[in-house]
């Protein structure tokens, strides 16, 4: 392809409060090569119109937004992707066992409509290990910065908190608790001399908040996204599923299935409804899936389940957002050891914490010199400038297509 590709962007705009989606759109909508069509398909009647548009693209798109969470709004798309001219591309999110929206699901839907292409944010080796049977070509394109809506507001020595966050607790279901265990460390450390800390697992922030957040916290701390465990059948999610399910029927009451048509109605509610909602729907007689997902006991469930069981051949972890939302603020990074899809290293770009802290004392030692700190974020923001942009990915992509 060469020149002005027509694009056919797909997203589904069905919450504000993950700021990548904006960043992703943003990208594609920017990019000169690219003459893009946006469409939400969460959007009513759009369904119908794209029926009739669907030959004239060169190259459709579909945005992590529409398999992350839920697949209830591609789904209806399917005969229409399947009848297009150009080549498709698939980005997914959360890629990981999730009874949300399973692994498997989402192979089904990329080997239905023929995906050409998939990119994935895990590392490519373990990408094209878990979409084998999908028959398309996989590439690793995992998130990027956007040095447009995350940059350096407030010099650092003026900012009031220490270390801060805002993220969602693992469940269960995992297999892994690190970023729980993260959490609790931070929550519970005392720190000598004392340090200000502002953590919280229930708010959720829009894109603006999270970069104003940010620029409020000298430094965070987080771990790479997705699990240890990884499966393209999503056996061991349908065994823990059953298993909790049962165990709510023995308490008695009802339970609104992650799967319920009530999902959409759920999408369209106020988060400040959500939110009064939670705590009624997770342990009352009437309990929403997920919500009663996050009540169970991590250590039962991972010897049930996953004490004992063999990883997968590849290492199924990535990079996410956060660390590149964290890079653009220069928010000095505390980040549990691993690979980050070998792009940021220890040291250089960030500070390792190992997975037993035993060296937690001397990285805070660390973090608490204001030119350490300097330093390392330094570093991070040129390497994301040079190389890491959301632009540097949509033109890796469209190298991918053309």
């Amino acid at each position: 392809m060469t020149g002005s590709v027509s694009t056919l962007v797909l997203y589904a705009d069905y919450t504000r409060r993950l700021s990548y989606y904006d960043d992703w759109l943003d990208a594609f909508k920017a990019y000169p090569e690219f003459s893009v069509t946006a469409v939400n398909i969460c959007r009513r009647g759009a369904r119908r119109a794209l029926a009739k548009r669907i030959g004239d693209f060169d190259l459709i798109v579909l945005l992590h937004s529409t398999n992350a969470d839920t697949l209830v709004y591609i789904d209806p798309y399917r005969s229409i992707l399947k009848d297009r001219r150009g080549k498709l591309i698939s980005f997914v999110g959360n890629e990981f066992n999730s009874p949300g929206t399973p692994i498997s699901h989402r192979i089904d839907l990329l080997r239905d409509i023929g995906a050409d292409f998939i990119a994935t944010q895990l590392l490519e080796e373990a990408g094209v290990w878990l979409y084998a049977q999908c028959g398309a070509r996989v590439a690793s394109i995992p998130h990027a910065l956007n040095p447009h809506a995350f940059r350096a507001t407030v010099e650092t020595e003026f900012r009031p908190v220490d270390l801060g966050t805002r993220s969602a607790r693992y469940i269960a279901y995992l297999g892994d608790n690190d970023r729980v265990r993260l959490f609790e460390l931070f929550e519970r450390h005392e720190f000598d001399p004392h340090l200000v800390v502002d953590i919280s697992t229930a708010e959720r922030l829009t894109r603006d908040g999270w970069s104003d957040f940010l620029n409020r916290c000298k430094g965070t701390f987080a771990n790479e996204a997705g699990s240890y465990f990884l499966e393209r059948d999503d056996r061991t999610i349908g065994e823990i599923r059953s298993y909790a399910m049962a165990k709510q029927k023995q308490r008695g009451g009802y339970v609104i299935a992650n799967d319920s048509p009530l999902r959409r109605f759920g999408h369209k509610l106020p988060w400040g409804v959500k939110a009064a909602l939670r705590p009624i729907l997770s342990r009352g007689l009437v309990r929403h899936e997920m919500l009663m997902n996050e009540t169970l006991d991590f250590e039962e469930i991972y010897d049930r389940f996953f004490r004992g069981r063999a990883h997968p051949p590849v290492y199924a972890k990535a990079i996410s957002s956060r660390h590149f939302d964290a890079i653009g603020t220069h928010t000095c990074q505390i980040l549990l050891a691993g690979r980050y899809n070998d792009i940021l290293q220890p040291s250089q770009h960030y500070l390792s914490l190992e997975h037993d802290f035993g060296n937690v004392r001397a990285v805070m030692e660390e973090f608490r010199d204001p030119d350490r700190r300097r330093q390392l974020t330094q570093a991070a923001y040129e390497l994301a400038i040079d190389s890491h942009t959301h632009h540097h990915r949509v033109a890796a992509l469209h190298a991918l297509v053309g």
